[in-house]
């Protein structure tokens, strides 16, 4: 009689127990196989409520890898505005005499703008403005020299916080208050048999003084697999790594050393090509053997230029992931406080921004404004709050929400949850390096809302694994 109670007993504890687990999207996740062992912050709130419904150590710290740039881009809309437009202002010293010569320099100052000569935005024709400037000025010859200066940003170029594998690569440039060319070069290489080193043929742009050594490889692969290597600003460079074999034409981009000289070299170029004589060659600031006018030189401006509105940077950061646009808004916080950006600075104005509002920073350690850097560590419910606050409080919700990628359907996560019940509900911030997947944004449907962070560090499958565990968990919150 016992036995014919207790296998009803058994079978409906055993299908309830079944059912709790099966209710419970974040025990699913954390006991997978492949999750089990790894670094996981997990926050999900309902966005109507502000109520908590999904955590896992939310108040645990983890490398955030590109989520990182939500608290740069949002930070940055509440201190500046989203039509705030950097500066940067042709001016000269000196004298310009009846004949039109100036018996001075040009300057091109910087703020840190990060789109002169951007691909990605920006007035494309800019410097044929500049000229047009010069030339309403009535200057013919320049007794002096073009220098470019950056004096509003430090000098320190690399975070110093980033890995030697990164800096030297395009996705990993110096940060200056000039920036040209998304601080980036294109170079060429002609490759030929496997094993043998493929010869550089073309630089985009010029940049004289330039070497790199070539330590590349012609191999059977069919992607870039080629790394530069060199300290800030330095002229020397260096690559290796691998590229297919048997190209003639395969281009690999870098990190342009020096940017601010790169501008400075082209402005004087075009200027030549106009037949106004430069008597000096144009110059970084500092460089040896040069005596620059005292900082109590009068200068006259001549153009302004504008940058595109900083609506339109935060986009290109939070949809395309762009680390060199990150970084140039990070940096140029530290100009809404003091005359000269430090990252240490803009790390400061950021912690005392959001504890003003109420979140706890004992839960961010911000060393960049891109997420590049290992070194960063933040927790699931940092960014949850910051996300919620952008879409609650802030009067800059549109645009901040309007930047973010969409999950099927555009930006970095245009592949992400693309065969699911959430394509195209999902708007957020990926964020990618080795070892680390993490996703914070919002989940938008007829029948709710939430604002969610999903960290990951250190599972024991590859990314693609990681990334799939996580779009099955984001599908399984959302089931009702």
């Amino acid at each position: 009689m016992k036995k014919r109670l207790l296998l009803p007993f058994l079978f409906v504890q055993i299908t309830f127990s079944h059912y709790l687990h099966a209710q419970n999207p974040v025990d699913k996740f954390v006991n997978d196989p492949l999750l089990k062992n790894a670094n996981i912050s997990i926050q999900v709130k309902d966005l109507k409520t502000g109520k908590e419904i999904h955590s896992y150590r939310a108040n645990n710290t983890t490398i955030p890898a590109s989520t990182m740039k939500v608290v740069t881009t949002a930070t940055a809309l509440e201190i500046l505005g989203p039509d705030y437009r950097y500066e940067t202002l042709l001016a000269y010293d000196g004298k310009i005499d009846a004949a039109g010569v100036l018996n001075g320099n040009i300057y091109i100052i910087g703020s840190g703008d990060p789109t002169l000569g951007s691909s990605k935005m920006g007035d494309s024709h800019f410097l044929s403005k500049w000229v047009a400037a010069i030339k309403a000025a009535g200057i013919t010859k320049i007794n002096g020299s073009i220098i470019p200066d950056e004096s509003k940003f430090d000098n320190e170029g690399a975070n110093p916080k980033w890995t030697w594998d990164d800096i030297g690569n395009y996705y990993a440039p110096g940060i200056y208050a000039l920036a040209y060319l998304d601080n980036t070069i294109r170079v060429t290489f002609k490759s030929g048999a496997i094993g043998t080193t493929p010869e550089i043929v073309n630089l985009n742009p010029q940049l004289e003084g330039l070497t790199i050594e070539n330590n590349l490889l012609s191999s059977r692969i069919s992607f870039d697999s080629a790394y530069f290597y060199g300290s800030p600003k330095s002229m020397h460079r260096s690559v290796r790594g691998e590229i297919p074999a048997n190209k003639p034409g395969f281009v690999v981009m870098a990190e342009l050393p020096d940017p601010g000289l790169a501008l400075a070299q082209v402005l004087h170029k075009t200027l030549s090509d106009q037949k106004i004589e430069i008597s000096s060659p144009p110059v970084s600031m500092p460089a040896s053997g040069f005596t620059f006018p005292t900082s109590t030189a009068v200068r006259t401006p001549l153009y302004t230029h504008y940058s595109a509105p900083l609506s339109q940077i935060v986009k290109e950061i939070n949809e395309k992931s762009n680390n060199f646009y990150a970084e140039q808004v990070f940096k140029s916080l530290s100009l809404s406080r003091d005359a000269v950006a430090t990252n240490r600075r803009s790390v400061d104005i950021i912690r005392n921004f959001w504890r003003a509002r109420g979140l706890d920073i004992n839960q961010l350690f911000q060393h960049d404004g891109s997420g590049l850097s290992p070194a960063n560590s933040v927790s699931a419910a940092f960014l949850t709050d910051i996300m919620e606050y952008m879409y609650k409080k802030s009067k800059h919700k549109e645009v901040f929400f309007n930047s973010l990628a969409i999950a099927g359907k555009a930006g970095t996560i245009a592949g992400f949850l693309k065969n699911t019940p959430l394509n195209g509900k999902v708007f957020a911030k990926s964020g990618t390096i080795s070892r680390v997947r993490s996703y914070t944004g919002y989940i938008i449907q007829d029948d709710g809302e939430w604002v969610f962070c999903v960290m990951v560090n250190n599972s024991n499958g590859n990314s693609w694994q990681t990334l799939s565990r996580i779009e099955d968990f984001l599908v399984d919150i959302t089931k009702r």
